[in-house]
């Protein structure tokens, strides 16, 4: 996929885009959550393996609908919001794909840092109603959430835990390129 004609610098639109995760529950349902604050800038180059990218997600955000777990995932069993206030990413290499792109990068978490490898689907680009012009990428990533020092769990009577290891962050972005 060729996407040399979007090259720029862009800022991710928070109003339109979505930084999200999913964890096991029990054993037995899923629980989907989002982080509500956030900011980053992409810069797509000509030669797309010289693109870079930078997110920063504000802790304190994090929803699931539920404030009482909320709490508990701001709290020093998981994210512990006031030490650790933020969770950042910084590409390290992207590459092209026959979809959109592979971004890599260092993901940290807690002060934690571990290398990850998120493939984007390029979604489309269009100037909005505003001339703003934007282009839309989705992606989605499995990490270990021990891996980042998030390792709380609670054993289950009937066997297993509360909250499963894995999880997936998803990405849905809309960013807006800069004048």
């Amino acid at each position: 996929m060729s996407l040399e004609q979007y090259a720029g610098t862009y800022t991710l639109d928070a109003a339109h885009s979505r930084i999200g995760f999913v964890a096991r529950h029990a054993m037995i349902t899923k629980v989907r959550g989002n982080f509500n604050d956030f900011a980053g800038t992409a810069t797509l180059a000509p030669v797309v393996s010289d693109s870079s990218v930078s997110v920063e997600i504000q802790v304190q955000s994090v929803d699931t609908r539920q404030q009482q777990r909320d709490d508990h995932l701001r709290s020093p069993d998981f994210f512990d919001v006031a030490n650790y206030p933020t969770i950042t990413f910084a590409s390290t290499a992207v590459s092209a794909t026959s979809e959109g792109i592979d971004i890599t990068g260092d993901l940290t978490i807690k002060d934690v840092t571990r290398s990850v490898t998120i493939p984007f689907s390029f979604e489309g680009a269009a100037v909005d109603p505003f001339g703003n012009h934007r282009i839309g990428f989705e992606g989605s990533v499995q990490v270990n959430r021990q891996d980042f020092g998030l390792v709380w769990n609670a054993a289950l009577e009937a066997g297993g835990v509360l909250v499963g290891d894995k999880v997936t962050l998803e990405f849905e972005i809309s960013a807006i390129k800069s004048a």
